[in-house]
């Protein structure tokens, strides 16, 4: 049994451009959905946040609207009662990705807050990344690349990447209140960014990079690690 490591958000609000807080925290979908397919086969998660702090779930990503409908949305409420890996975290500081098979970033608007200034995700990230082991991240978490440019570039510069797009942004009607927008930022890093469909799922592997562009895609991402893991 091989040990995945998903490394999430510790805050549960997101500072807009105008300095208020938008309460959030990760999506419910995509901890859920890669949770069930790593679990289906056979390996062991581990969670870290900044600070060991138990991640906070963006009620928005409960409701039933934003899950296809209430039968859906009671499925992945209950993954997230059940995995007690969700309520125990490790910290992240003194997590040493070699002692997994692959990470895996849950998105939600959370990581664009903490994740994407976070000196430990980055040494996680790069670390991964430079092990040829799968590094899978999704929707908003790509945020957390931004970490990883210490001012003499990324290493993540030149990757095919994806991500929740400025046009999924606008639709959710938050770009106009954003500080900054995720594809513009991925593209200032370096990346090469790969838009998908509205909403639909998009999934980008570039080497032992794995990439997600929203919450549909989170479930179609972990099916390639699992592959990829063999």
């Amino acid at each position: 049994m091989s040990k995945i490591l998903f490394v999430m958000t510790g805050v549960d609000y997101w500072t807009l451009a105008d300095g208020t807080r938008h309460p959030t925290g990760y999506w419910a979908e995509e901890f859920a959905a890669p949770y069930q397919e790593f679990t289906a086969a056979g390996h062991e998660i581990v969670v870290a946040t900044p600070g060991g702090v138990v991640p906070t779930v963006d009620r928005a990503s409960l409701a039933a609207e934003a899950n296809g409908g209430q039968q859906r949305a009671d499925e992945i409420a209950a993954v997230l009662e059940s995995a007690t890996e969700l309520h125990r975290p490790v910290t992240l500081a003194e997590v040493d990705p070699a002692d997994h098979a692959a990470v895996f970033y849950p998105g939600g608007h959370g990581p664009m807050e903490d994740l994407a200034v976070d000196d430990d995700s980055a040494r996680v990230l790069t670390d991964t990344l430079a092990s040829g082991k799968p590094l899978a991240v999704v929707c908003h978490a790509p945020a957390a690349l931004l970490a990883t440019d210490t001012g003499d570039g990324s290493p993540f510069a030149g990757y095919r990447v994806t991500g929740f797009t400025n046009t999924e942004e606008a639709q959710a009607g938050l770009a106009d209140k954003a500080p900054w927008l995720l594809q513009d930022r991925l593209l200032a890093l370096g990346t090469e960014f790969a838009e998908g469909e509205p909403w639909a799922s998009n999934v980008v592997v570039d080497r032992n990079l794995y990439t997600g562009q929203n919450p549909a895609s989170s479930g179609p991402l972990a099916a390639e690690v699992v592959k990829a893991l063999g």
